[in-house]
């Protein structure tokens, strides 16, 4: 190659990095991007859909078929989520992030390993379904005791 074509491409070490918010004009709310969670499409891909096999590729795709993939499908709802919408849904206003027992993961006698535990911030990932359920209640905040 020469001088001119290699002058584009970043070394290797460079696009193998994972670069820093400070880095970036990026900020998704985060220190360390490590720790963003990967969340995956909900969907097939288009590579899964119709035309894999030969009689497919050799029938082609119908008209109709390609609308259809520009559609969305109706939703269809039943009545309101929430019968009563002033009903308050979680309690406390943080959300806890990963939790660890009361010695900090330390070997010890934990006499009270399954009533207590610890807010450590964000894993390296997404935040699972009972952690994310857990919010930080603080003593300040007014509940209704009814």
């Amino acid at each position: 190659m020469s001088e001119y074509e290699m002058e584009g491409v970043p070394e290797e070490s460079e696009q193998l990095d994972q670069m820093q918010p400070d880095q970036t004009l990026v900020d998704r709310g985060v220190d360390d991007v490590l720790d963003e969670g990967y969340v995956a499409p909900d969907h097939w891909s288009p590579a899964q859909g119709f035309g894999n096999t030969a009689a497919e590729m050799h029938a082609g795709e119908s008209l109709d078929m390609r609308i259809a993939q520009e559609e969305r499908p109706p939703v269809v709802i039943e009545g309101p989520w929430n019968p009563d919408p002033g009903e308050q849904r979680e309690v406390g206003k943080l959300r806890a992030g990963r939790l660890v027992d009361a010695n900090y993961g330390e070997p010890g006698k934990d006499t009270e390993a399954e009533s207590i535990a610890h807010e450590v911030g964000i894993d390296g990932g997404a935040a699972a379904a009972e952690e994310a359920a857990v919010h930080i209640i603080d003593v300040n905040d007014e509940f209704d005791d009814d």
